[in-house]
């Protein structure tokens, strides 16, 4: 029999959660008995999700504000603990777009999507941490990345520096953290959400299955590990329990019916020369040693949905 996770006194923080991922995220959470504040740029997509959670039986604050500014994250944080008695969960999971080749974007369009993914990690993650270590309850924190962090994607140079950097700051919390019981760990999620309705590819999938229910095939669910919101929320649930203790500075990878483990980086590849490496040896011995075999780049990945 499948042991039952139970959130039941838990508070969790989502970020985003007014729609999309954030709110499959919310809703789960407190359908597995966690209390949750709900945070969203727009205010009545707050509080219409706070409903939602409310209307099913679970616990549920909405507080609006942009995620980046240190007053946001105090404020979700000082929430959580005013309203439900503390914070146990912090969940980054709000972003936005910009996309655009390297020539054609601006300053505004790279600030915007790094203060936001970013930042908005960062500050929440600070406020979380705070809290966290004074009450000594441990805690856990779930932070959002994704494929283009990982592999990078045409067109996303702001977002993939983004998302890179949060995978990386996970990497070095979940070290700062373990001392205080906290597990950090990054979410690479693959969802049809109105992010993924701009990539051609998954447009049309996306749209039928908003417009007409048209559930999502197998080629995606399985191939390219591309599913619905709600198929994500079960690793954040997971990841919010006491179950999950042992697990931390992990990146997961979640979709359709795929659950995986992301390599952090590391040499694949390492050659010698005595005295050291001038420009002409490593000329000389690049295609026949770490030139025969290049990383890729781009998604997907080499083997992954084909």
């Amino acid at each position: 029999m499948v042991h039952a996770v139970d959130l039941s006194g838990r508070t969790a923080v989502v970020t985003g959660a007014g729609r999309g991922l954030g709110l499959a995220y919310a809703r789960a959470l407190a359908a597995h008995g966690a209390a949750v504040v709900v945070n969203d740029v727009d205010a009545e997509a707050a509080e219409a999700a706070a409903k939602l959670v409310r209307e099913a039986g679970g616990r549920a604050l909405a507080l609006a504000g942009p995620v980046g500014p240190s007053e946001t994250a105090d404020a979700l944080v000082h929430a959580a603990v005013a309203e439900f008695g503390g914070i146990d969960v912090m969940v980054t999971n709000a972003g936005v777009l910009r996309d655009t080749v390297l020539w054609k974007m601006s300053d505004e369009d790279f600030d915007t999507v790094v203060n936001v993914h970013l930042r908005g990690t960062f500050t929440c993650v600070r406020a979380a941490a705070v809290a966290m270590r004074a009450a000594g309850r441990g805690g856990r924190v779930i932070v959002a990345g994704s494929p283009t962090g990982q592999r990078g994607n045409f067109g996303q140079t702001n977002y993939a520096a983004a998302k890179a950097g949060i995978v990386g700051m996970m990497r070095t919390w979940a070290m700062e953290l373990a001392r205080a019981e906290i597990t950090v760990n990054a979410l690479i999620p693959v969802a049809a959400t109105a992010m993924t309705r701009t990539i051609p590819f998954f447009a049309p999938h996306v749209e039928a299955l908003e417009r007409d229910g048209v559930a999502l095939p197998d080629e995606l669910r399985k191939g390219e590990g591309f599913g619905t919101v709600e198929d994500v929320a079960g690793l954040v649930v997971y990841l919010a329990s006491a179950e999950s203790a042992g697990v931390t500075g992990q990146a997961i990878g979640i979709g359709g019916d795929r659950l995986a483990l992301w390599s952090h980086p590391q040499e694949v590849a390492v050659e010698y020369a005595d005295g050291g490496w001038s420009a002409e040896a490593i000329a000389a011995a690049w295609p026949a040693t770490l030139g025969r075999a290049p990383e890729t780049v781009g998604m997907p990945a080499p083997g992954e949905g084909q």
